[in-house]
């Protein structure tokens, strides 16, 4: 992949996104995981079977992914030159998403700003696993910039990075790893043995990705402020609490984000009525407001833009 494809990839997404009417190779992958978690269930009864079948599965689809993107790529090449760079373009911009992640925090917050906390809760329920009902609206806000830092990480900058790294099928594979995370690597019962290797591959995959999104987060604050004091702050919360998340990845840029914004992130969350308490990051700082909300979404453009010239950079170079 050359460093004008990537550019084009970046603009596309930022531009399309994601229809839904086009077929996408996240929603197969998800497909796909559904039914190899249906078939191993029914092969595999103890917890050793279970363990070891979520080794092959974290390991073998994201293999899988990789060789036939490569295959398909290299075929499209040899039967026409534009074709493979074509093909290139629109699969790199399905990787990336930015533009999705955009739109949905537009939707939490023009209802929110309207007084309309129904719709707020709806929309927020989009993108977050968390209960909704019965949310305020602070905490509706808290659960959007929340989820703005963690998903800069793992929707933005870990496919720019893979895709500078390895192109395409690289990106793709890292897509598979972050999709079996999210479907089966889970802390429950029902996944403990069958989906520990995904949750292990994701920690791993996500490790640089993490960091270098809460970095790109607070130079985009120097940059939006004109200010050196947004970060600093960012590098005391992030160097102070970004290890005391349960994640060993998420914490790092939602605490450069708290650190940044000035406001608190983290606190008690519900999950199916459950109630989980996640330590506080940014602890000086003020409980997030609706108003938080489109801050937090520049910043998230402006670190998809500047790791997005490190990428095209780093394709242009090799």
């Amino acid at each position: 992949m050359t460093g004008g494809e990537l550019f084009m990839a970046a603009v596309v997404d930022a531009l399309v996104g994601d229809p839904h009417w086009l077929p996408h190779p996240v929603r197969m992958m998800g497909r796909c995981i559904a039914w190899l978690d249906h078939e191993i269930r029914t092969l595999c009864r103890s917890a050793i079977g279970l363990r070891l079948a979520g080794i092959c599965l974290a390991m073998g689809l994201p293999t899988v992914t990789f060789v036939l993107a490569a295959m398909i790529i290299e075929e499209a090449e040899q039967f026409a030159g534009w074709l493979g760079s074509a093909l290139s373009i629109i699969l790199a911009s399905m990787t990336l998403a930015a533009r999705d992640l955009w739109d949905h925090v537009r939707a939490v917050k023009v209802p929110l700003q309207a007084g309309d906390l129904p719709s707020a809760r709806r929309a927020v329920a989009m993108i977050v696993g968390r209960d909704t009902v019965g949310l305020s609206q602070s905490e509706v806000a808290r659960a959007t910039v929340e989820t703005v830092a963690e998903s800069l990480a793992d929707g933005v900058i870990a496919p720019l990075m893979y895709l500078a790294i390895g192109g395409v099928p690289l990106a793709l594979a890292y897509k598979a790893i972050n999709t079996l995370d999210s479907m089966i690597g889970h802390r429950n019962p029902r996944y403990a043995d069958l989906g520990w290797a995904s949750a292990r591959f994701d920690d791993l995959a996500n490790w640089v990705p993490a960091r270098l999104a809460a970095i790109a987060v607070m130079l985009g604050a120097g940059l939006m402020t004109g200010q050196r004091e947004p970060i600093r702050r960012g590098w005391r919360v992030f160097i102070r609490d970004g290890g005391k998340h349960p994640s060993p990845n998420s914490g790092r840029p939602e605490a450069a984000m708290a650190g940044v914004l000035g406001v608190r992130l983290g606190g008690t969350n519900f999950y199916d009525g459950i109630p989980q308490d996640r330590p506080i990051l940014g602890f000086e700082g003020r409980r997030v407001e609706p108003d938080d909300i489109v801050p937090a979404a520049k910043l998230m453009a402006i670190a998809s833009v500047l790791v997005g010239l490190l990428a095209i950079g780093l394709r242009w170079l090799v």
